[in-house]
Parts: structure tokens; sequence; C-alpha cells
């Protein structure tokens, strides 16, 4: 029998009288939806999302070995399948559970840039791409794609690499745009180091896209590089002109 499916028959089998537990997740509803997600610790908020996923233990002890294991709310939602399941008690059903909040998080952020004017949003644009990008432990080259008011047209992840290096390829990120019809776009891609400073090779792959899309009208706003803390712009760096 496996773990979730022990956790099923144990609901079943349970008599109906309260948890031990149950005054306490009453109460920490109660302060969320008093004081909201800046009235809770990251453990605590993390507790209230694996409240359905482990419906009858003490939520606190895992979501505290969670956040000790890495760090912050946002790096264990984030955190690849196979590191979250090496800490104990960590299920097929709470996997699931902290995927469902990072890809629900990712899908607000993505719908407030959507339709929207992305230099006059840039702050949500830089937060979307932090939140998308920062935690991840390969490099990843996205790209998003504007239409001529510079409104989002699409956001495409264009090639996941190694820990430090991704292959870019400039005749395919030529072409997604004029496929797109776009006549701008922003280049993204993170630094798994953490440190966001561009490197030579960075800055003349920049080049290079510039120079192969000048001549057909797309236009290269910025080339974003995202670290942990920080992030790093071509455009604010007078890298891009």
């Amino acid at each position: 029998m496996t773990e979730d499916e022990a956790e099923q028959a144990t609901l079943w089998e349970a008599p109906a009288v309260a948890a031990p537990h149950s005054g306490h997740r009453e109460r920490l509803r109660d302060r969320f939806m008093r004081g909201g997600a800046d009235a809770l610790p990251d453990y605590e908020l993390l507790e209230l999302v694996l409240f359905n996923a482990v419906p009858r233990r003490d939520t606190k002890p895992l979501a505290k070995d969670l956040i000790a294991r890495f760090g912050n709310f946002a790096e264990v939602i984030s955190a690849p399948e196979g590191r979250l399941r090496e800490v104990k008690g960590v299920s097929d059903r709470v996997v699931t559970e902290l995927k469902l909040v990072r890809a629900a998080a990712l899908r607000l952020m993505h719908g407030q840039i959507r339709d929207r004017q992305v230099l006059a949003s840039w702050k949500e644009v830089v937060a979307y791409c932090r939140a998308a990008m920062a935690y991840q432990e390969r490099e990843q080259f996205r790209i998003l794609f504007l239409d001529k008011r510079n409104k989002l047209i699409a956001d495409e992840v264009q090639q996941e690499g190694t820990v430090d290096h991704t292959p870019v390829y400039i005749r395919e990120v030529v072409k997604r745009a004029l496929e797109h019809s776009a006549s701008a776009i922003i280049l993204v891609h993170n630094h798994p180091s953490g440190d966001p400073t561009p490197s030579r090779a960075d800055i003349d792959m920049t080049r290079m896209i510039t120079e192969a899309a000048r001549p057909l009208g797309i236009h290269i706003h910025d080339h974003i590089i995202v670290g942990r803390e920080r992030v790093a712009s071509f455009r604010g760096l007078k890298l891009i002109t």
C-alpha cells in the first residue's frame, strides 16, 4: 500500500471525533483570513497549503522540515519534485499541492501582464520572470513576444540547458518572432548560480540576435538575466541601446 493509499484508508477508518490538531488548524485559518499571508511566517503559510494534502496529521513538523531544507516558502513550492521527495513525509499529494500553488501563482502573475503594455508594467514583468525562473536548477532561455503596442503576445521557454549553459539558436529566435508577428521581443534567461552578471557569451549572443532581428523590423527591448535575489537588465547596464 502506498503512502497516499494509507492516508485515504485512514480517512475511512477514523472515528468521527475531532483530531487533536483541529483547533490549531481553525485558529491558523482565522489568522490568515483576518490578516492575510503577511500575518503568517513562511512555515505557517506552508502549513495551510498542506492541510488538504495531509488531512489527518499535524502539518507543522513537515512545513518546518521543508522550510529548513529549502529556505523559504517560494523555494519550497519551486523545488524539483525529486528533491521534495527526499524530505520525510512528502507524498504524491503533497507534491501535487505544492506544484498547484506554484502554477496558480504563475498563472495569476502572467495574467497581470498579458494584454497590457509591458513597458508600462515593467515591475510586474520582472516579478513574473523571477517567480518563473529564479529557483530553477538548470538554465532556461525564455522569450516574451510583443506586438506593435508593446503588449504581450506570447511567452515561451525556447531552450533548457545545464546548470551553467543553455544553447540558443539565433535563427530559431527570429523565426519564432516572425511566426508570432512580433514587433519586439524581450530575452530572459536565468543563472542558477545566483549571480545575474552577464557573461561574455551572454553579451555576444544578445548582439547576434539584435543584428539578425533588426533588418526584419524586430526590436530587442531588453535581455533580463534572473538570479536568486536580483536581476540584471541589459538595457539598464547600457548593453542594449
